[in-house]
């Protein structure tokens, strides 16, 4: 079966230009397309015929040939050359390169784009104080920095990187067999599109450098285990001049010895004296800011939470701040001297001999509980 003129095919006259076949195949193109023609068998046979087409006349030396020639001018079976490694013609990555990319300001093959910088995290341990309060803190952070002697080019002061003669400056070839190509970075180039004959003698042609910078991150006040500050442009240097990444700085707050933090609040233990908790009385408690008095209430047990309002953290993001939760815990007495256990002794005699619900509210209530559970068990 011959083959159908491809000036014909295409729609064009034979004095198109490259911007006339190229706006009729796109046309084409997606008229035909198979996944847009699932139920017509024909619309694959017409649409291989216009890329075929498309092939020969947007390349300028096929298209002598064929303008020569005719078909057999560019036949593979009769001599003629064909696509093959890193060689021109169209494929699905052109098809979707040539239509969509024109649409959408793109257009031919692409080059490939210089990667930007990778992001790079630092862990920042703080003290609760800094944490709640607000720090600078100077850090060192190994990094890869663009180089100020090619200014991120990778060539010697006085040259240029040059196109790659293998994938022309696109960093990619092609693997073609029969209707599907494979499209994979370019061996030579490594994917960049340049190469650098006379590389940079300070980054060695890489257009960066490894180098430990210094830099003072401002940590604000409120700040908790988790949060996240990001440094704009300070990760690693991009290739070929590529902007940077940036720094994330990871905090964690250690421990305190005496605070606990729940979001904006604080918790601590507050250890009062067998008197105190009894007759009642002050003590001093610490705070972020400075010591305060806390006054215990008579008849005080363990466990009991008073709150100091405004006492824990200013929240960074509201502005609101938070409360100090102090638990009291009724320290028993140790080291106690003879006397001293006599004493104990004749108080706890005292509290057994009057109305025992008076003075121990929660033993009485426990006791009966328990001798409640155990007539049941029996009964």
């Amino acid at each position: 079966m011959s083959k159908r003129d491809f000036y014909e095919a295409l729609g064009v006259e034979r004095t198109s230009e490259d911007r006339e076949i190229k706006k009729a195949y796109k046309r084409l193109a997606m008229k035909f397309h198979p996944d847009r023609n699932r139920e017509d068998p024909q619309a694959e046979e017409k649409f291989k015929e216009v890329k075929e087409a498309y092939e020969i006349l947007t390349d300028p030396q096929k298209r002598a040939a064929y303008d020569k020639y005719g078909h057999a001018g560019v036949d593979p079976s009769m001599g003629a050359g064909a696509g093959g490694f890193g060689g021109g013609g169209a494929d699905f990555g052109d098809i979707f390169g040539d239509v969509f990319g024109d649409i959408f300001g793109g257009g031919g093959r692409r080059q490939q784009r210089a990667s930007r910088g990778a992001d790079l995290r630092y862990n920042m341990e703080l003290s609760l104080e800094e944490a709640v309060r607000g720090v600078s803190k100077e850090i060192k952070v190994p990094t890869l920095v663009g180089c100020d002697e090619c200014h991120g080019s990778g060539a010697r002061a006085g040259s240029q990187p040059q196109t790659c003669p293998t994938c022309h400056g696109t960093g990619q070839v092609q693997m073609r067999q029969g209707f599907f190509a494979v499209t994979q970075p370019c061996p030579h180039c490594r994917g960049k599109g340049k190469i650098i004959k006379d590389p940079c003698r300070k980054c060695h042609g890489e257009g960066r450098f490894q180098k430990t910078k210094t830099l003072n991150v401002k940590i604000p006040a409120g700040v908790d285990t988790g949060d996240r500050i990001r440094l704009a442009g300070e990760g690693e240097a991009g290739e070929a001049g590529a902007p940077a990444g940036d720094l994330y700085v990871q905090v964690h707050v250690k421990e305190h010895p005496i605070f606990q933090r729940d979001g904006n609040n604080l918790y601590c233990e507050v250890p009062i004296s067998f008197t105190s908790a009894a007759l009642g009385g002050e003590v001093e408690v610490p705070t972020l800011e400075g010591r305060v008095v806390l006054k215990i209430p008579p008849e005080t047990q363990t466990g009991r939470m008073f709150r100091m309002r405004g006492k824990g953290v200013r929240s960074l993001r509201s502005g609101a701040e938070g409360d100090l939760l102090c638990k009291a815990v009724v320290e028993t007495p140790v080291n106690l001297s003879d006397a001293q256990k006599d004493l104990l002794r004749q108080f706890e005699e005292s509290l057994n001999g009057g109305e025992i619900r008076l003075h121990k509210p929660k033993a009485q209530g426990f006791f009966e509980g328990v001798k409640r559970f155990f007539d049941d068990l029996t009964s």
